[in-house]
């Protein structure tokens, strides 16, 4: 009898990018990969960056809510790998983890990448001591996140998924940091990463706007002169990460 397909589900699969690394890297054999996300939009853009596989690849996208999709499944389906890219530390991860992992077989498999722990760093330094407090000030709208009413985001949520993991009954078998570390060479910034840092600026201004513990004129022209390093090729951008891979019990 042929080898039963290895089963992946990824959650907030965004527009696909996962699953091209895999099949860059021939992954995808045997395997069956489902994806879901909340946003109609990134679906319909993974369908299309994705349609040259479908003849070779079994492959299920799906625009639906994390938690509607693990009430239709749970008891019905497991996966044998759950992944979820850049998505945990946007949750609360402490509530989230035990319903994810009923999506799993016991000895079932996580690989949970680009967690934040912590670190925003931008160079030069404009003024150390403001800097530090954008930074601090930052991290905290990450921590006091509520999404539907409920919290939804944790700054140091690498180094806190350790004990969370062991928590819901998972063993880490390998983590190592993922940091973006992003910078100009003598030919500017590749590909597309000044717009990349522009979208990092801009999040951090949206983020603040208004913020009563920060002089807003002053941060107005901390952020414009972000954009000027970033048009003069001088930003370098530092976001420390981590990435986690283990298993249930």
């Amino acid at each position: 009898l042929p080898k039963r397909p290895f089963s992946i589900l990824e959650v907030g699969a965004g527009i696909g990018t996962m699953i091209e690394r895999f099949n860059e890297h021939r992954l995808l054999q045997n395997v069956r990969y489902t994806a879901i996300d909340s946003e109609p939009a990134n679906i319909d853009a993974a369908q299309q960056r994705l349609a040259p596989l479908a003849a070779h690849v079994d492959l299920a996208l799906e625009t639906i809510d994390l938690f509607d999709f693990i009430r239709r499944e749970q008891g019905q389906r497991t996966w044998d790998l759950l992944i979820a890219h850049a998505f945990l530390d946007l949750m609360d991860v402490p509530a989230a983890l035990p319903q994810l992992f009923s999506l799993l077989p016991s000895g079932g498999h996580f690989y949970f990448t680009i967690n934040f722990d912590g670190a925003t760093i931008l160079q030069p330094t404009i003024d150390a001591d403001f800097d530090a407090l954008v930074e601090q000030l930052y991290h905290c709208t990450m921590d006091e996140r509520i999404t539907d009413g409920k919290r939804s985001g944790d700054s140091r949520s690498g180094r806190h998924l350790f004990a969370q993991l062991t928590a819901a009954g998972a063993s880490v078998i390998a983590a190592g940091s993922s940091d973006w570390v992003v910078f100009a060479g003598e030919n500017g910034y590749p590909a597309d990463e000044a717009y990349f840092l522009r979208f990092i600026v801009q999040t951090m201004a949206q983020a603040l706007a208004d913020h009563p513990e920060l002089d807003q004129a002053r941060f107005d022209a901390w952020i414009n002169r972000r954009h000027q390093q970033i048009d003069a090729g001088e930003l370098v951008y530092i976001a420390h990460q981590l990435d986690f891979f283990g298993a249930i019990r």
